[in-house]
């Protein structure tokens, strides 16, 4: 684990209890009484997921036996917080995506049901891809493949489906749908390439790639293959050159098309 990290994120906590006293115990609790990054974010979603099923108490320590279990998750968890960091330009502080958003704790519960799904545990990663759902707003299939160091800025109504593939440093924005076409079978969602962005309320449907460092803008349906540097826009998805629109003049953003 990276204890410089940590070490800051405990110096910005220490900075909020000063500036918002009466959030002093709550802050207390979750972070500055936590031994570490993994015990700080099993505490936090451990307050938000549980329910009549699981104690708080429960959830907590289950997902931190999990967490401890796959040694994978600590080093993508610290990855997803740089990348917010480094991308939002919202966030100051690495303590902000940690406490504040959906994104970040969706992704942090996808993991722990990622690691349960491939444990064959289905009944516990469904679980808590459920109350992820319910609570953050995104939904991410337990065996969908995301690599450290994504950004799921805002996450409401983001849906991954079981066989989608992310790689790092790929920014989601909100509404986004990596899902599949019809009824068929084996691999049949997305798979997105390292450094890729896809804005608000795109769909992305079947077994096709978003190449490296590709944008899909907002609102905008993608049936096919889209290499890699390259902006689609529009639905159905057009290459951006093809729209007669330059990069000077446009903004990926803007779903007016």
């Amino acid at each position: 684990m990276d204890r410089e990290l940590w070490a800051v994120i405990k110096n910005e906590i220490d900075l909020r209890v000063e500036a918002e006293p009466s959030l002093g115990s709550f802050l207390h609790s979750l972070i500055l009484s936590q031994k570490d990054l993994l015990a700080a974010v099993a505490s936090i979603l451990a307050s938000k997921l549980h329910s009549d099923a699981l104690s708080a108490m429960d959830i907590k320590k289950f997902i931190l036996d999990v967490y401890t279990d796959c040694e994978e998750i600590g080093p993508a968890l610290e990855a997803d917080l740089k990348f917010f960091k480094e991308q939002d330009p919202a966030c100051s502080y690495y303590s902000t995506p940690l406490l504040f958003y959906k994104g970040f704790l969706g992704l942090a519960s996808y993991r722990a049901a990622h690691c349960l799904w491939n444990d064959q545990r289905h009944t516990m990663a469904l679980f808590f891809q459920n109350r992820a759902s319910e609570v953050f707003g995104l939904d991410i299939h337990p065996a969908a493949k995301i690599a450290g160091g994504v950004m799921i800025d805002h996450a409401t109504g983001v849906v991954v489906g079981e066989t989608a593939v992310i790689e790092s440093n790929v920014s989601i924005f909100q509404g986004v749908t990596l899902g599949g076409k019809g009824f068929e079978s084996g691999k049949r969602h997305p798979n997105i390439k390292k450094g890729a962005s896809i804005f608000a309320s795109s769909t992305i449907l079947g077994n096709i790639t978003i190449g490296e460092n590709a944008v899909v803008a907002a609102g905008s349906l993608v049936l096919k293959d889209v290499q890699r540097d390259t902006t689609v826009a529009g639905i159905p998805a057009k290459e951006l050159n093809k729209l007669n629109i330059t990069n000077d003049s446009w903004d990926p953003g803007n779903s007016g098309l």
